[in-house]
């Protein structure tokens, strides 16, 4: 007989009788199946724990990579954004070729650079001076930058090459790190700089030769290295990763950044991740390891061990075994199901963080199956609800590309428009990817939007090229309106013609009524002038109150036409302002465009030119410059002689030679008399005589630079002045009436004197009398300051005035110089030797010294003897020799 079973299953102290052909069970006792019982259950306890560990930090491996992608996405995007604060600044220096410091200042207040980018240490433009060397002449912010102004860049090698990759590749550059000037020297290697070129205008050159040769700087931005990295990666990764990002272009390894605090245990090579970064020529390593041993990731608390062993013990019992098991089953996979959840939020918060839109789609049809926070608050909540990637592309060649693109095609920084679902529209780059996530293929799309970036870019453009008070197109624009019409009439386009309007007296109206005024008439012709133009023309303001009018197919007729209309309703405008009013005129000057091989220069010289005949005849008129014309041939050459004559001061092309002025009586042996004659050295080394250009120096108001500069170089050097080497008893230096009229003349002249240590009394200042006549309140009151110090003044020219004498009792001079053409025929003219008697005998009256110039023979030499004239010089006494002190300057050997 079966008794009831006990809680073992077994009745104590009986066993059953097996039956016929069954298998007799192996016998154990009961504490032998609880202990075996118990043995698999702790076996699978810590099986079960070793899984967990090792789950664990499969997922903290997946989320570390999953950190490590974002830190370096990161990084990344903080170098375009670089590089898009550079291309800002390259737009606006491709739009103008002459950008100045101040502009330069304007734009960097405008970008505010630093308060998106803290670790921007300058912004810099480089100009260049030769084959590979560049100087640095502008630089903002100014402030804690003062080492840079004028640093070459072969002073820092790494920053040259940066700007010669940039120049060969028209691409940005990056330079290796080094120590910044700004930096102490215990710095380090702390900076790098991101270099973009500044090429000539033109179309973007094509070829590596091209790129070299029309380079004309260079634009950079120097960044403290340490702090760029720091600030572009996300704060999470600072919690979770030891990074190290090290420079390895060229297999040379030099540390850029190292996360702050204590290093991390050892990791091995499978928690470390090592990416590298390829960007504007240089290769960065980022090196990215937990802070923590994965190892150690799982709480002893939370460990599958404990309730493993607990579980095996109730197994051991055989009473809780199995909705233990199964409870303990279905909370682990509740656990684990709700870290995955939790890890795929981490990840979609990591997103939604980032300012970019970022956005997951189909490779098949497009869909949009993901958008981060960003691409949602631009695109539309509903952007994820099947919208197809290709339709927010403006532009359907981008839609087409897109839909056509398959795996190898690049999409890298695309400026693309994009349209939200409602129908807002902004600029973006764009790049796009295949990526692989789990076993599909999927379409990542990252996106910027870069809207203020270009408004401010087209903003920058704009005024680069326009005037701001008229509206109308600045001197520069109109120049490169100018260059491409020459360029099409030299290829067979229609004739052109440029109309050059200059205001008459417009300084009357700023004068009385203000700049102001001025002004709002400049604004009013503008209107008025633009009426008169056909579609097609250009019209801008070139400077002050001169206006530029480019006219296409244009005839010499038509344009004669459009310059008399011009000029008539400049006058016929009625100007009104503060109760009172005024008529305008303007002189307009033409010239044709119509042949090849004229230059800007050549036109706008040509336009300039007629527009000064017109004002010469008149004013309020309208001249047709004729290169046939002589008086046109003679002031254009006076202008080519004014524009030469303001750069040969500075390149020291100046020169003087003397003349002696020698006494015709006996008198004690005396140091020499002088005059000093101002020549010009010529471009090909040849000497001009000063009847070449004084009438323009005289014309356009240099003729009192030039005589500062001889009064200057003669009391600068008077002791080097004749070839002896004797110090001259007196030095006639010539002075102009246009001189005269400057009332700081006097103090200049006195101050110079005393600078140099000259004896007064050995100087003497000569003026035509013609010129002191015209001046005579001037001439007087300038007489009478140097001679107060002892100075001597002379009368050139005397005698070709109609009232000589008359001036004598009136002008405080001590020599008086007979005119030339009294001396030329005294020994043939007895009326001329009858003037230069009368002259010497009052000369001597009022105790001056006479000289007599032009003494070209021996026979007038004698005959001025026996008039008793004091002194001679001519050719027959002394030919003009070059001043000692600038004999090897003019290839003749010093004595």
């Amino acid at each position: 007989m079966r008794t009831s079973p006990d809680s073992d299953g077994f009745a104590p102290g009986l066993q059953a009788a097996p039956e016929v052909g069954d298998a007799v069970p192996l016998r154990l006792p009961a504490w032998l199946w609880s202990l075996l019982v118990l043995a698999l259950g702790l076996a699978l306890s810590y099986w079960t724990a070793d899984r967990q560990r090792a789950g664990v930090e499969r997922e903290q491996r997946v989320e570390l990579r999953r950190l490590a992608d974002e830190s370096q996405t990161a990084l990344v995007a903080s170098l375009h954004a670089c590089e898009m604060l550079l291309r800002s600044v390259q737009t606006v220096f491709l739009a103008s070729e002459d950008v100045s410091a101040t502009e330069f200042a304007h734009i960097y207040q405008a970008l505010q650079p630093r308060s998106e980018f803290p670790s921007l240490q300058a912004l810099a433009y480089a100009r260049r001076t030769g084959e590979a060397d560049f100087v640095t002449v502008m630089v903002e912010p100014a402030t804690g930058n003062e080492r840079i102004f004028g640093l070459s860049l072969a002073a820092q090698p790494a920053n040259q090459a940066a700007a010669l990759a940039s120049r060969d590749s028209n691409q940005v550059a990056m330079s290796a790190p080094f120590r910044l000037l700004q930096t102490p020297t215990h710095a380090g290697n702390d900076g790098v700089t991101m270099r973009l070129p500044i090429y000539s205008s033109g179309p973007p050159p094509a070829t590596l030769a091209a790129r070299r040769a029309r380079m004309r700087g260079s634009i950079a931005a120097s960044f403290h290295v340490h702090r760029l990295i720091a600030d572009a990666l996300p704060p999470a990764a600072f919690e979770r990763l030891h990074l190290v990002v090290d420079d390895v272009t060229g297999g040379r390894t030099r540390q850029l950044y190292v996360s702050p605090g204590k290093a991390p245990p050892a990791a091995t090579a499978q928690d470390r991740s090592v990416r590298e970064l390829h960007y504007g020529g240089r290769s960065w390593r980022v090196t990215m390891q937990p802070l923590r041993s994965l190892a150690a990731a799982v709480d002893w608390r939370e460990s599958m061990l404990w309730p493993g062993l607990l579980a095996s013990v109730l197994l051991a019992l055989l009473v809780w075994s199995v909705a233990t098991t199964r409870r303990r089953a279905l909370e682990l996979g509740w656990r684990m199901s709700h870290r995955y959840r939790e890890s795929e939020q981490r990840f979609r918060t990591l997103n939604d963080l980032l300012p970019a839109l970022v956005l997951l789609a189909r490779v098949d049809d497009g869909r949009i199956l993901y958008a981060n926070e960003a691409a949602r608050v631009r695109l539309g909540e509903h952007i994820e609800d099947g919208t197809a990637l290709a339709t927010l592309f403006e532009e359907e060649s981008l839609r087409k590309r897109l839909a056509e693109r398959d795996d190898d095609t690049p999409w890298n920084n695309v400026e693309a428009v994009l349209v939200s679902l409602g129908g807002d529209r902004f600029w973006a780059t764009t790049s796009v990817a295949q990526v692989r996530v789990g076993d599909d293929q999927r379409m990542l799309m990252v996106a910027s939007d870069i809207s203020e970036q270009r408004q401010l870019t087209e903003l920058l453009s704009y005024q680069a090229s326009h005037d701001t008070l008229t509206e109308l197109y600045n001197r520069r624009e109109f120049e490169r309106h100018v260059q491409r019409a020459l360029h099409a009439v030299a290829h067979g386009a229609p004739a052109c013609a440029l109309l050059y309007i200059d205001l008459d007296q417009f300084k009357l109206i700023n004068d009385t009524s203000g700049h102001l005024a001025g002004d709002q008439l400049l604004s009013q012709l503008a209107l008025a002038m633009a009426e008169q133009l056909r579609g097609g023309d250009i019209l801008a303001r070139l400077g002050g109150d001169e206006f530029g009018i480019l006219a296409h197919d244009a005839r010499p007729e038509g344009a004669l036409v459009l310059a008399e209309r011009l000029r008539a309703r400049i006058e016929g405008h009625i100007y009104v302002w503060e109760q009172r009013s005024y008529t305008i005129s303007a002189s307009v000057g033409v010239v044709m465009i119509d042949r090849g091989g004229m230059t800007l220069r050549e036109v706008l010289s040509q336009a300039d030119t007629a527009c000064y005949m017109a004002k010469d005849h008149g004013r309020n008129r309208v001249h047709f410059f004729s290169e046939q014309d002589d008086e046109t041939i003679r002031r254009r050459g006076e202008m080519e002689w004014a524009n030469r004559l303001r750069w040969v001061i500075d390149e020291q092309r100046l020169l003087l030679d003397y003349q002696e002025v020698r006494p015709l009586q006996p008198r004690p042996q005396q140091d020499p008399h002088i005059e000093l004659l101002l020549r010009l050295r010529d471009e090909d080394g040849r000497v001009v005589m000063p009847g070449a250009f004084l009438p323009a120096a005289e014309r356009y108001g240099l003729i009192a630079q030039l005589d500062r500069w001889v009064v200057a170089e003669a009391t600068a050097h008077f002791g080097q002045l004749h070839a002896d080497g004797r110090t001259p008893g007196r030095c006639s230096l010539n002075l102009s009436g246009a001189t005269l009229e400057d009332d700081s003349l006097a103090d200049y002249v006195l101050g110079l004197i005393e600078r140099h240590g000259v004896a007064p009394e050995r100087l003497c200042f000569e003026i035509t009398e013609t010129e002191a006549v015209r001046n005579l309140p001037r001439a007087v009151r300038f007489f009478e300051r140097v001679r107060a110090i002892g100075c001597q003044v002379s009368l050139d020219d005397f005698g070709a005035g109609m009232s000589s004498f008359g001036y004598l009792k009136n002008l405080p001079v001590d020599v008086i110089k007979i005119d030339g053409s009294f001396i030329r025929d005294l020994d043939n003219d007895p009326m001329s030797r009858s003037i230069v008697d009368a002259i010497s005998e009052i000369g001597h009256q009022r105790g001056l010294d006479v000289v007599a110039e032009w003494v070209a023979s021996d026979a007038i030499a004698d005959i001025l003897r026996q008039l008793g004239v004091d002194y001679g010089q001519g050719f027959a006494l002394h030919r003009p020799e070059p001043v000692r002190y600038q004999r090897v300057l003019r290839g003749q050997p010093a004595r």
